[in-house]
């Protein structure tokens, strides 16, 4: 356990005498200080309900978050999760369902059928999991999503976005923020299988965007009892411009566009209809991407009207389920300053917790910060919550019994 200020200074001065240990008890002190001032409790803003309800069931939410020490700022967060994190073992049953269109979507499930708590799988909570622009299934963050799920007994089905899982495209469709017509194929085919089971949906990043814009499009028929989600782009705008900055695009924009193009790349046959792929898989940013390939997938005449439409923020009035969603006010790809702090204060559903470090889907913590992290507690908290505490939630946000299915 860390010492107090005045232990710290009082062993200093009785090694007075010798100046090297007072250097390195000052530079100590300095660095206690600068570490103490990024341990700071999150902030919720939420109805006073909801807020109740999370204190009570998430205490997370309340206790000080302390980043890992040597991880100075957002960007530093994120590149060292995505580097480092641990791969835990999971093994997936892969489903292919087909869609109206003539597409195929492929789904990884984690049936957990020996589960202790819930034995009888037509009732056994479900969690559906969205990964980020360029994630899927094996992503080393969903993968601890996944365990968090199995531990306490419940199921879970990793959505995979057309192409982002290794299957095969049927069509030359793939995927966007502001097409939901994907993911309520999927919460349909869910419920289909279970339809006694609840659905808690989770997204990440992207993942979230997608999420938000489809609870606010089915409204009280999501087929979904809860969302969460972690470091989603309030405003794809600023997100765009944000990730655009020279230090940024160096380290994330340019990732991540590389991403999108290999997608391209093992699905170009099928691919060809959609336009030029050479001039595509020329594109330097996201939004070079978007506007050579995306919007003329989906007959948007910009880059920012598409931009635009995928933005969840406004939306969240038309959500009907509770929602809690994490987010750092050092996120390099969703800025501070796209957080709807007073669209949220007026809503009795939705919570936004925000923590004064963790970057983008990292919010790393302890020295070895590989394993278990913060918005995986959190969410394990949530989740449990969530299922094992339906009838409290619904008060707590508001919500009449037949809105939930």
């Amino acid at each position: 356990m860390l010492i107090s200020h005045l232990e710290l200074w009082t062993t200093c001065w009785e090694c007075v005498s010798r100046p090297y240990t007072v250097f390195i008890c000052s530079l100590t002190a300095a660095l206690y200080c600068l570490w103490g001032r990024k341990c700071q409790t999150p902030g919720l803003i939420s109805s006073k309900a909801f807020s109740a309800f999370l204190h009570k069931h998430c205490p997370l939410v309340a206790e000080r978050f302390s980043p890992t020490p040597w991880c100075w700022g957002g960007r530093l967060q994120t590149v060292v999760c995505a580097l480092f994190k641990s791969r835990l073992p999971v093994t997936y049953r892969n489903e292919l369902i087909h869609t109206v269109d003539g597409g195929q979507i492929s789904l990884d499930w984690v049936d957990n059928q020996a589960s202790a708590t819930y034995t009888e799988s037509s009732t056994r909570p479900t969690v559906l999991i969205l990964p980020g622009l360029t994630g899927n299934s094996q992503a080393a963050y969903v993968l601890h999503i996944v365990s968090q799920v199995t531990r306490r007994g419940y199921r879970c089905v990793v959505f995979n976005n057309r192409g982002a899982g290794g299957e095969e495209l049927l069509t030359p469709v793939t995927y966007s923020g502001a097409n939901t017509s994907d993911l309520e194929r999927v919460v349909h085919h869910v419920k289909g299988l279970y339809p006694h089971a609840p659905v808690l949906g989770a997204g990440f990043s992207f993942g979230g965007m997608l999420l938000l814009n489809y609870l606010a499009r089915k409204r009280t028929e999501s087929g979904m009892v809860a969302g969460f989600t972690i470091s989603v782009p309030w405003d794809a705008l600023k997100s765009a411009a944000s990730v655009e900055e020279p230090l940024n695009w160096l380290l994330f924009n340019k990732y991540l566009t590389n991403g999108l193009c290999r997608a391209v790349i093992r699905n170009r046959k099928v691919l060809e209809k959609v336009g030029d792929i050479d001039h595509v898989l020329k594109a330097q940013t996201i939004r070079e991407f978007d506007e050579r390939f995306t919007i003329l997938q989906f007959g948007y005449k910009s880059c920012t009207d598409y931009y635009r439409d995928a933005s969840p923020d406004k939306k969240l009035p038309s959500t009907a389920v509770p929602i809690l969603c994490l987010n750092a006010a050092d996120d390099p790809l969703s800025p501070q300053n796209a957080f709807p702090l007073t669209i949220v204060q007026g809503l009795p559903n939705v919570a936004l917790l925000l923590t004064a470090h963790g970057g983008h889907i990292a919010f790393l913590q302890g020295l070895f910060p590989f394993g278990e992290t913060y918005m995986e507690r959190l969410f394990g908290q949530f989740v449990q919550a969530v299922f094992e505490h339906p009838t409290d939630i619904k008060k707590a946000c508001g919500i009449k019994e037949e809105k939930m299915s």
